[in-house]
């Protein structure tokens, strides 16, 4: 099992925030840029607050 601390993490380009790995993007973790479908619709908004 890992521990959380060892996961890589990311930036969303959108909000600005940290995200880390999950099981889902596993295979696909290079190319993943958003850290929610929410984020990934409104991408044109960089920087945008999201709550």
């Amino acid at each position: 099992m890992h521990k959380k601390s060892r996961l890589p993490s990311k930036t969303c380009p959108v909000c600005l925030r940290p995200f880390s790995w999950r099981r889902k993007w596993a295979r696909d973790w290079p190319q993943v840029r958003y850290c929610s479908e929410r984020c990934r619709r409104n991408r044109q908004n960089p920087g945008a607050s999201t709550q």
